[in-house]
């Protein structure tokens, strides 16, 4: 059973930068991509970012690309998310997944959630 913790959640002014970080445990990491989805109040859980986790390959929402940068430890089994020029649109709680899917660029496509952490960015 895969588990994930997620770490690094807070307050932020807009125009700010956060860093997520995410310990894996459990599961093949070789046969999973790892990835962060988020949600706002009152919105459906939306994809992030992902990335593959021997390929190397990342995968952005538009609404983050080119602000956002996911990476990953294989050896030392963990995924982070580099947040800049935070947006107040950002606010929402942010969680650590993983997927069996070569290219999980949905929500649906992770089964595997940590419990979130939540970032907020005020204007």
């Amino acid at each position: 059973q895969v588990q994930l913790v997620e770490s690094g959640g807070g307050l932020v002014q807009a125009g700010g930068s956060l860093r997520l970080s995410c310990a894996v445990s459990g599961g093949s990491f070789s046969d999973l991509s790892g990835g962060w989805l988020r949600q706002a109040p009152g919105k459906a859980r939306e994809f992030v970012a992902a990335i593959t986790w021997l390929g190397d390959s990342t995968y952005y929402a538009d609404s983050v690309k080119g602000r956002f940068t996911i990476s990953r430890d294989s050896v030392k089994n963990t995924i982070a998310l580099q947040m800049n020029s935070l947006k107040p649109d950002d606010t929402a709680e942010y969680y650590c997944a993983a997927s069996s899917v070569i290219s999980p660029t949905h929500a649906y496509d992770y089964p595997h959630l940590g419990q979130g952490t939540q970032v907020t960015v005020s204007s």
